[in-house]
């Protein structure tokens, strides 16, 4: 694929993230969203929200992120073995913090406010990509100065 169609595809999906995130309040069940805005949330009492609902809005974001962010990486690296690396690592990453949020989400207390926080954040946004993107590239480096000595 030439480079200048690479860049293009990269682009739209990098854009569709941040329509993803630019639309998240209508298109995601979150009440979560306007109470973590709030400065005072630690003081705050967590608004009613129907944590099935909630957990599966959450899962289908993480879901609907992680795919555009695989699709990034196999657009950049053109390589079979990096997608199917990060899709396992994805895959590990919902179950670890997917876990944790769901514990999190159904004993709800006043003490567990910013661990729920940040275990949301990690899987409402596509933060794993900035970490695989430039490993990856590394990685790729580390190889061709092998494959040149």
């Amino acid at each position: 694929m030439k480079k200048r169609y690479r860049i293009v595809l990269i682009s739209i999906l990098i854009i569709l993230l941040a329509a993803i995130r630019f639309y998240e309040t209508r298109l995601f069940y979150d009440p979560l969203i306007n109470f973590f805005k709030s400065s005072d949330y630690l003081r705050d009492k967590i608004p009613s929200f129907k944590a099935g609902l909630l957990i599966l809005n959450t899962f289908f974001r993480y879901i609907l992120n992680s795919s555009i962010s695989i699709a990034i990486l196999g657009i950049t690296f053109f390589d079979r073995n990096i997608v199917k690396f990060s899709a396992l690592l994805y895959a590990f990453l919902l179950l670890l913090a997917g876990s944790v949020f769901i514990y999190l989400i159904l004993t709800i207390e006043n003490e567990h406010f910013l661990a729920l926080f940040y275990v949301r954040r990690f899987l409402i946004h596509p933060i794993f990509i900035l970490v695989l993107l430039p490993a990856f590239y590394y990685y790729r480096m580390i190889n061709r100065r092998k494959n040149l000595n």
